[in-house]
């Protein structure tokens, strides 16, 4: 198993150690921190794609690999998945902490700060997630072949997704600065 040569093996040697890091640090695994710790990496797997497909022009990625499979439908894989393990890990770690309420209401009406800032965060994420899967991943289906359509379909489609990931890609930066300002107290 080399680590340099299979994304698998590559993922399992970084999730080693971290988990090294994390216990010699002495913050182990405690539920709480592993939540942090996946919402974190599937963010950073979800908004680093969000960027690779606004940033970086990659007509290539349409284009079948050696196996039938374009890097496309693997990279689309990636991102839709990280948006939903980015999401749950985060409602999962607001709700352990009994911060949910208090983001979903953004912070009660504004009388929390913390509830207030992360939940903006937490429903531009939401925004996005939907954007994903309600737009993105279907219209994408079509631009990669994976779903028959026409020309006229075809190209609507990538207008569609090109707009939507637009407004996702504007978005990640109003998100992170909530979800860092929240813990940091970084002022508005």
């Amino acid at each position: 198993m080399n680590p340099l040569k299979s994304t698998g093996a590559a993922i399992a040697v970084a999730v080693l150690l971290a988990a090294i890091l994390s216990a010699a640090l002495g913050h182990g695994f405690a539920e709480l921190g592993l939540a942090v710790w996946i919402h974190i990496v599937a963010g950073v797997m979800w908004l680093g794609l969000l960027y690779y497909f606004n940033v970086v022009p990659a007509p290539a990625v349409a284009q079948p690999a050696a196996g039938g499979t374009s890097p496309g439908v693997v990279a689309m894989r990636w991102f839709r998945w990280a948006a939903v393990l980015t999401w749950f890990t985060g409602a999962w770690y607001l709700g352990r902490a009994g911060n949910f309420m208090s983001a979903l209401t953004l912070g009660h009406l504004g009388r929390e700060y913390y509830g207030l800032v992360i939940g903006i965060g937490a429903w531009l994420g939401t925004f996005m997630l939907f954007n994903v899967w309600v737009f993105i991943w279907p219209n994408q289906k079509k631009i990669l072949g994976l779903v028959s359509v026409d020309a006229a379909e075809r190209a609507r489609a990538i207008r569609i997704t090109a707009l939507v990931s637009r407004i996702n890609f504007i978005l990640s930066l109003p998100l992170l600065l909530c979800m860092g300002g929240a813990n940091h107290a970084l002022p508005f």
